[in-house]
């Protein structure tokens, strides 16, 4: 809300051309700005003041595993409020730390048991994950990246972007019709429950997440 609110004063206060807001669509001369007041929206907002007293945590664990996390966490939601005179840094990227095929062993997982534990397409179902069949394809292939799904992703790191997706959104098929014997990633983004995982996991990022059509996603009926 506090995005769109800077938007739409942007679009308002432009004196250069006739307000949006009045005419419903851009006109051919504007030029994009940079929406500046949405920053002090947000840190004078209730919002920035959750966010800053657990910023530490989620770097916590990462940092001293789930016994120093749990401790941390404990201090600083309970004692120091987020008031601690640090910043715990995180300067690797989650893609960065991908580990390749080779330095580990393959997973059996038991079978569901349709009681307790269920398959992923049935978990699905019932999440009420619904995209609209014609709008573009919010998951997408970033161009100048587009042989790490090819050459890369699969061959080097067993395809980790069909292991961890809760969705079944990517899958390698065989590459039917063609001479090229390797397999081929196809991305069924109307799975996508947006956990973002591939947007931040897969080497190189080399999936662009983008924001998809309003309403579309998961309808979680009990949170």
């Amino acid at each position: 809300m506090l995005a769109a609110e800077a938007v739409f004063e942007g679009l308002k206060e432009d004196q250069e051309h006739e307000p949006v807001v009045e005419t419903g669509e851009l006109s051919e001369s504007y030029i994009p700005k940079e929406m500046t007041s949405y920053t002090k929206k947000l840190e004078d907002s209730w919002v920035y003041d959750e966010l800053y007293q657990v910023r530490n945590c989620h770097q916590a664990f990462s940092k001293w595993g789930v016994g120093g996390g749990l401790i941390y966490t404990g201090l600083a939601t309970h004692i120091t409020k987020g008031k601690e005179p640090w910043t715990l840094e995180h300067n690797i990227r989650d893609a960065d730390c991908t580990g390749k095929a080779d330095k580990f062993e393959e997973k059996e997982y038991p079978a569901p048991d349709g009681k307790l534990t269920f398959d992923l397409l049935t978990n699905l179902q019932r999440s009420g994950t619904y995209h609209e069949d014609d709008q573009p394809a919010h998951l997408r292939i970033k161009p100048e990246l587009a042989d790490i799904p090819k050459h890369t992703s699969l061959q080097v790191f067993a395809g980790p972007e069909q292991r961890f997706c809760p969705a079944a959104v990517y899958e390698y098929v065989d590459n039917e019709g063609s001479e090229d014997p390797k397999k081929k990633l196809v991305i069924n983004a109307q799975n996508c429950v947006h956990c973002k995982c591939c947007s931040i996991k897969m080497p190189d990022e080399y999936i662009n997440w983008t924001v998809p059509e309003g309403g579309g996603g998961p309808q979680y009926q009990v949170m």
